[in-house]
């Protein structure tokens, strides 16, 4: 199992000064993830100016080459399913171009998310339906699903496909996968070319157990993020998990995201770490920062530490003499 950096951390800097710093913060680190637009940017990777610009390919491939690190994914997280259609086309203009991209560099795995429609065909604005009562609810995610999200995404499942390369959603409050039973059976209606970057950050607030989420979901994961989640007990007991705080408030929401370790201890990360072996993942952990109590060099070096101490290189039945 390699670890990895979410460039979009060091997005004020150029790709090669991005990598520097990541290398000098992280000695040992073996792989990067990059940004391709939508909501991560593309400060470090724009796919329609490397698709057209023969030279500016090169460059970027010779840049990840020469500076020794897998390039792990490429990732759009967006809403091409949103409502509104300029917002939904721009979206998935980038998806489709990050995956040609993809292709063209032989990366395996396009990340991003599933996106959310509208309640119906004359919405303006997405609408995020998790109840079953009052039962418009219900009638209103049965056409997201059936008319929309479905039948998009099982088009893009063939794209990929046909140029080679994976779709892993992230799982995500305010989108329509956003935990087990819902990343299982979209998966399930569309294609195994679609999977999940399993981010344990996202499942902690919603009471969720990563541990036992890897076994369901198995070779369903594509890629991993390492993020952590600090639960406020306080505010919790008071207003639940469901929280609109603005994030930077931290000391009035019910959780924020914190470095790895800060959330969540040493010994539940080598327990990730080993669920991840026992259904052969041997893929990335790519750090991904955001942390508002933490500077993102020192969240990123922190990180970095406790990961290197809890992964290992052997697989499952190995025998460390042999």
């Amino acid at each position: 199992m390699k670890i990895g950096c979410f460039s979009v951390l060091f997005g004020d800097k150029s790709l090669e000064e991005a990598i520097k710093v990541i290398k000098m913060l992280c000695p040992g680190i073996e792989a990067i993830e990059i940004g391709t637009g939508n909501y991560p940017g593309n400060a470090h990777c724009d796919p329609k100016k490397l698709l057209n610009n023969t030279e500016a390919f090169e460059k970027f491939k010779s840049t990840i080459e020469g500076s020794g690190l897998e390039l792990s994914a490429l990732s759009c997280h967006g809403n091409p399913v949103h409502p509104n259609q300029e917002i939904a086309q721009k979206h998935t203009e980038i998806h489709e171009n990050t995956i040609k991209l993809a292709s063209k560099l032989g990366v395996e795995t396009v990340i991003g998310f599933s996106g959310c429609p509208g309640a119906g065909p004359e919405a303006k604005v997405p609408s995020w339906n998790i109840i079953a009562w009052p039962p418009d609810y219900l009638e209103s995610l049965k056409w997201q699903w059936e008319e929309v999200l479905v039948p998009f995404w099982i088009k893009q499942e063939k794209f990929a496909a046909d140029h080679n390369v994976k779709i892993a959603f992230e799982p995500h409050p305010g989108f329509c996968v956003y935990n087990t039973g819902t990343m299982l059976k979209l998966r399930e209606s569309t294609g195994k070319n679609i999977g999940c970057n399993f981010d344990p950050s996202h499942f902690f607030w919603q009471s969720m157990e990563p541990l036992k989420m890897v076994r369901a979901l198995k070779d369903c994961i594509f890629h991993v993020h390492a993020k952590d989640c600090k639960i406020d007990p306080i505010n919790v007991a008071l207003n639940g998990c469901n929280d609109a705080t603005p994030y930077g408030d931290e000391i009035d929401r019910s959780w924020i995201f914190r470095t790895v370790g800060y959330g969540h201890s040493a010994k539940w990360w080598k327990d990730f770490v080993s669920e991840l072996r026992l259904i052969d993942y041997d893929g990335v952990l790519s750090i991904e920062h955001e942390d508002g109590l933490m500077a993102m060099e020192e969240g990123l070096q922190k990180a970095y530490a406790l990961l290197n101490d809890v992964t290992v290189k052997k697989k499952p039945g190995e025998m460390f003499w042999a």
